[in-house]
């Protein structure tokens, strides 16, 4: 299994200076730590001097080459959560140094015709074809569909979402350019995702309902608007993945993200549980996506890491007359948040060593 994701989320650099980072240093024999106050980063023995950013490397990726946990390269590029507002790439052709002495990776250009690297000592900005050859930390095709799609929709939302009461001209189904006949309360809005309610996703421990996995049938736009309370919305179909029929309900577009994540420990103590694995089989693997019992509401945001752990079972000691014993949760990988609803988020298992299966711990990194 390989060690390091190459899935989806473009990851920024800014240039400025994290206050807070204590400087660090570095040993063949003994890892140099970079500290904050919310977590340690280890850089690995056998880390290289540097590395040649070329197409297809990965921001996790090259991270991983020189960090134990990868998703600790802005304390080790002198960047925190506060700082990183505006993309500063890094882009195929440039060196990533690591600076033993200072305890930091900068990043530089190729030699120069003397053979004298030039190291910039903060990420560069560009002016010009800004991100178009940007290194990701995954392809975003990865978690596109998951960005701006339901998938999830609260109770809540569903015992309030407008509905689809008829079809134009009788039909059953319906496809692009056709009319739909809508009652609820549309909140201003005039474009609208249609989807239709799937199971529920229930938490693991509690067994409450958490949400439900919607299943996404296309976008609709607004017509015409009901001018009485007795009278429909009308609205045009504008594309259609799936077929779309009375009693289908609608959620309004969510506005179009912006993939700037910065990968971070949560701000509280998290300890979750995994709800379901996308696509409802029972496991999953590195590059899928699962949904946490956790969200907006116990401090996850987006780029919130949790470690993966295996939950320790109960055995009987022998050697005691059979008294049971705890033991240990076994960690086994690293999960990268990237939507969040208030009580259950998105996740993409960024590195695994065995597979995820519902049920399994995801907590605060140690």
């Amino acid at each position: 299994m390989k060690k390091f994701s190459t899935a989806g989320i473009i990851l920024a650099f800014a240039a400025n200076v994290a206050p807070g980072f204590a400087p660090v240093s570095a040993h063949a024999a003994e890892p140099a730590t970079a500290t904050s106050n919310q977590s340690r980063c280890a850089f690995l023995a056998n880390a290289p001097d540097q590395h040649a950013v070329v197409r297809g490397d990965t921001l996790w990726g090259i991270s991983g080459r020189f960090l134990q946990h990868p998703w600790c390269w802005p304390q080790v590029w002198d960047l925190n959560r506060e700082q990183i507002r505006n993309p500063h790439w890094i882009y195929p052709g440039q060196i990533v140094y690591f600076d033993r002495a200072a305890g930091r990776l900068r990043l530089g250009n190729r030699a120069g015709a003397n053979g004298v690297p030039t190291v910039r000592l903060s990420p560069q900005v560009r002016s010009q074809n800004l991100g178009q050859d940007a290194i990701p930390s995954i392809p975003a095709n990865a978690i596109e569909p998951f960005l701006s799609q339901p998938l999830i929709v609260e109770e809540s939302a569903i015992n309030g979402a407008p509905r689809i009461i008829a079809a134009n001209e009788g039909h059953v189904f319906l496809g692009k350019g056709d009319k739909a006949y809508v009652r609820g309360d549309l909140q201003g809005d005039t474009i609208f995702q249609v989807f239709r309610p799937g199971r529920p996703l229930k938490d693991p421990v509690t067994q409450a309902i958490l949400g439900y996995e919607a299943a996404y049938l296309g976008v609709v736009k607004l017509d015409r608007a009901a001018r009485a309370d007795n009278e429909a919305h009308r609205f045009i179909v504008d594309t259609s993945k799936q077929e779309i029929g009375v009693g289908d309900q609608l959620v309004a577009m969510p506005p179009t993200p912006i993939i700037n994540y910065v990968p971070h420990r949560p701000g509280s103590p998290v300890s979750a549980r995994i709800v379901s694995v996308y696509g409802g089989v029972g496991n999953a693997g590195q590059n899928d996506v699962v949904s946490v019992n956790r969200g907006k509401s116990e401090g996850v945001d987006v780029g919130t890491v949790l470690e993966l752990y295996r939950a320790g079972g109960v055995v009987a000691d022998r050697t005691d007359n059979n008294k049971p014993v705890q033991l240990p949760d076994e960690r086994y990988g690293t999960l990268f948040i990237f939507r969040v609803f208030n009580n259950i988020s998105y996740g993409l298992v960024m590195q695994v060593t065995d597979t995820v299966q519902i049920g399994d711990v995801a907590q605060s990194p140690e």
